[in-house]
């Protein structure tokens, strides 16, 4: 081989090296901040918590599900939630409110006197147990919870009887889906409490005997 072809072999090493190597440096390394927004895009998001089950705590906290679903005990401040019946619903034991329901009914009155029975025109009610036992929503699956919340029917089961006040007036039937699974999966972390849930009792008046 003489020095020309030997020159020319040469310099197609370095061209080939040269254009491997510009090629290679097209590739550039993703910048700090698109590696943020590329994690936050597939991170689920749960209301700006760390986990499904916070936010359930959140919603389930600012949504007042404990005023009702969480017998109460009286303080010389009034009465609070019984922090070891939480969410377990209105006690299945305790007797219905003493009060005149005929009249509480013809005045269209609505009482309470442990936030966890209601008496108004449309008879008794009692707040359920929200707990994980099986005498409340142990054996509800999420969709079932979905439905009854999003359709205020008891159980959750098509053809079941319809939730009455004060559940039926809540405003949880317009939570996006997402925030009703964050509550349900919060739900199945509290502590399990056996309590029947108590059924509604029929109002004292008829219909016809109500005012208009």
């Amino acid at each position: 081989m003489n020095k020309h072809a030997m020159f020319v072999g040469g310099c197609l090493v370095v061209a080939a090296f040269s254009i491997y190597g510009c090629s290679g440096s097209k590739t550039e390394e993703p910048k700090p901040e698109e590696e943020v927004k590329a994690v936050a895009a597939e991170k689920p998001q749960f209301g700006g918590f760390n986990s499904q089950v916070e936010w359930g705590e959140h919603l389930v906290t600012i949504g007042g599900c404990n005023d009702c679903h969480t017998p109460k005990k009286m303080t010389p401040q009034g009465p609070v939630d019984d922090s070891s019946l939480m969410l377990s619903g209105h006690p299945e034991n305790m007797p219905a409110p003493a009060v005149d329901r005929k009249q509480m009914e013809s005045k269209g009155l609505v009482v309470t006197a442990t936030f966890t029975s209601w008496v108004g025109p449309w008879g008794i009610t009692y707040s359920a147990n929200l707990t994980p036992d099986s005498s409340g929503t142990g054996n509800w699956t999420e969709e079932q919870f979905l439905y009854a919340l999003r359709n205020m029917t008891s159980k959750g089961l098509k053809g079941s009887r319809p939730l009455l006040p004060p559940m039926a007036m809540m405003p949880v039937k317009h939570m996006t889906d997402d925030e009703l699974k964050a509550i349900f999966a919060y739900l199945r972390t509290i502590k399990p409490v056996k309590n029947h849930s108590v059924q509604p009792t029929p109002p004292a008046l008829t219909p016809k005997s109500r005012p208009a």
